[in-house]
């Protein structure tokens, strides 16, 4: 238990940093989408270019994130095993940001912005910057030390947040009231002002390499090849385990781009509305990536302990109940959840459940996933990711001419929910783990329920006050329900069990 309390605060500490880390766009959403500056067909380009980034990022990593964790635990590695990693991945990224540099128009056109060539320009900038940044961010996750982590990711994202709502939002009020402010010096009024949060992402990422100096300086002109190869063998598969996890994530906006019928300003339109509503699963995409940050070096620790499997179940429950309830908390709530985006954007709200369910599927996907990371057998990984990959391009390809947007919501849900039940047949024959099952499918069934019995008594009685009183009484209602359920468990926790009898 006492592990379980650590990786909770942990998860705590990296789900604030992790809104900097992988979900920056969430917090400029409500600036981009109330701002009449910025165009909806815009937003979508934008969007775009944020579906293409972590691919590119997952390519300049090539898995050796997850590698340094896997072999930072090995007495004989401790002293190689940072420098080795970090000096891979500078060479590697001076030779593929030359590549990507020689390729920028080509970038460009990917990106949505082959009208202005210097956003691809800056996108290079930001990927190149953000991978150097890898390794010493993944030392502070190894090294334990979720402070530093959050400290840094915070700074670099309140830098962020500053520069975009200064370059959105002040700027082009200062030369409305006065064309020749002081702004006008560097501020071209004329310029698409994705440009201005392309180069506030670049500003951001500087920050943060800044603020890991004494991390970066900690490297040493040292390289184990055998180490290196070891590496790379084990990494290798999670490269294309990283690729068809971003591809599920993130290019269904490539995708409804491509083949939704219509104008282009129409579909970047599509894409704009479908990229907002998205963001409003954040609470649970949030936690998952927040949860997976501290459970990745947390499940490899326990691994050379007793019975780590029992640690690993009982995790698995922990994490069903926190995010069954985090679906209640924005489902039921929806009304103002919506209010994170402007009003033009929020004709897609239907997407928002289906996106929340599919983000709890790939949490549980990663709990379960520790089984081939343990056992060495990462192409375990590869073969589920394709399988995800392709269901998600073949719902995409078959249905987004027909329903739309919604196609995308629908291919991540099945995507995920499919790969979870790979991950856990397969797993439970290789690496057997006693989750208690069926209790957590029990506690799926009744948040489903609670949100369908809520979404046809508001059909009939369609005040929002009502809705929001009833959605309380239900989350209270499933709150109560897991704490005596749960009570033994929660009676462990100093927290919460000293208000538990």
């Amino acid at each position: 238990m006492s592990g379980i309390k650590k990786l909770a605060g942990q998860t705590m500490w990296y789900g604030v940093s992790s809104i900097a880390v992988k979900f920056i766009g969430y917090l400029i959403t409500p600036l981009l989408t109330y701002s009449s500056h910025v165009k909806i067909a815009d937003f979508g380009r934008q969007g775009l270019l944020y579906s293409t980034i972590p691919v590119l990022s997952i390519i300049f990593t090539y898995g050796f994130e997850t590698a340094y964790f896997r072999f930072s635990a090995k007495p004989e590695y401790k002293k190689s095993i940072y420098s080795t990693a970090f000096l891979s991945i500078l060479f590697s990224t001076v030779i593929f940001s030359l590549i990507l540099w020689y390729c920028r128009s080509s970038l460009a056109v990917i990106t949505g912005f082959p009208d202005i060539p210097q956003i691809a320009q800056f996108t290079i900038f930001i990927i190149t910057i953000d991978t150097l940044n890898k390794i010493p961010l993944a030392r502070l996750r190894q090294e334990e030390r979720p402070l530093k982590y959050a400290f840094v990711n915070i700074s670099g994202v309140f830098v962020m947040i500053s520069l975009v709502w200064f370059f959105v939002n002040y700027c082009p009020a200062q030369i409305a009231k006065d064309p020749q402010s002081w702004v006008s010096s560097f501020y071209d009024n004329n310029k698409n002002p994705i440009v201005y949060v392309a180069f506030a992402n670049v500003i951001q990422s500087i920050v943060t390499l800044l603020l890991l100096g004494k991390e970066i300086a900690r490297v040493r002109l040292i390289f184990n090849t055998k180490l290196w190869k070891e590496m790379m063998i084990y990494a290798m598969p999670l490269l294309i385990v990283g690729l068809g996890g971003i591809v599920n994530e993130t290019f269904d906006r490539l995708m409804i781009k491509a083949w939704l019928p219509g104008t282009e300003e129409f579909r970047n339109e599509q894409v704009g509305i479908y990229n907002a509503c998205y963001k409003l699963s954040l609470l649970i995409t949030l936690f998952v990536q927040a949860f997976k940050m501290g459970a990745e070096p947390f499940f490899f620790k326990q691994a050379e302990g007793q019975n780590p499997q029992k640690v690993y179940a009982r995790v698995m429950k922990f994490f069903v109940i926190v995010v069954t309830t985090m679906f209640l908390a924005v489902s039921l709530f929806l009304p103002v959840w919506s209010r994170l985006i402007g009003e033009n954007y929020r004709s897609g709200l239907a997407i928002v459940p289906v996106l929340l369910i599919a983000n709890i599927f790939l949490g549980v996907y990663y709990n379960l996933s520790i089984w081939f990371k343990l056992t060495h057998r990462t192409i375990a990984g590869t073969y589920i990711t394709l399988i995800g990959t392709a269901i998600t391009i073949g719902i995409n390809y078959f249905f987004i001419p027909l329903i739309g947007y919604m196609a995308g919501a629908w291919a991540t849900f099945f995507c995920y929910g499919t790969m979870m039940v790979i991950c856990y047949k397969w797993g439970q024959k290789a690496y057997p783990i006693p989750y208690v099952t069926k209790k957590m499918i029990a506690y799926g069934v009744i948040v489903l329920l609670l949100f369908f019995i809520h979404k046809g008594i508001t059909y009939f009685i369609p005040q929002v006050y009502f809705s929001l009183s009833l959605g309380f009484i239900f989350l209270s209602a499933y709150v109560w329900f897991i704490l005596l359920v749960e009570k033994k468990e929660f009676k462990k926790l100093p927290i919460i069990g000293k208000y538990i009898r």
